[in-house]
């Protein structure tokens, strides 16, 4: 079992930085690959980036790709979403996800292949 709890959220202007964490218990955090998603108002959860267990291979939503990184300390058991230069369309409910074992690079986009879900912390980024 492994429960999330993110962090980090808030409100900022266009073209600022916000660092997310997801911290995470359990012992298999060292071997589940992670996630973030976000879910906009009115609007389907939508994948954003995710990352190996090893950390060496990250994948990115063509929105945030050169705007946002991913990455995890597995001695801390956390995963972060480095964001910068932010848009108001990046308004949403940022949600970090874990999948309980190896996943295939075909599916990183996709809901179904996480097994746990934090809460969400909120990031409102205005114009």
């Amino acid at each position: 079992q492994v429960q999330l709890v993110e962090s980090g959220g808030g409100l900022v202007q266009a073209g600022d930085s916000l660092r997310l964490s997801c911290g995470a218990s359990g012992r298999t955090f060292g071997s589940s690959p992670m996630g973030w998603f976000r879910r906009a108002p009115g609007q389907e959860r939508e994948f954003v980036a995710a990352i190996v267990s090893s950390g060496r291979t990250t994948y990115y939503a063509d929105s945030v790709k050169g705007r946002f990184a991913i990455s995890r300390d597995n001695a801390k058991k956390t995963v972060y979403l480095q964001m910068n230069s932010l848009k108001p369309e990046d308004t949403a409910v940022y949600i970090c996800a874990a999948r309980d074992g190896y996943f295939y690079s075909s599916d990183v986009r996709a809901d179904a292949t996480y097994d746990y879900w934090g809460q969400g912390t909120q990031v409102t980024v205005s114009s």
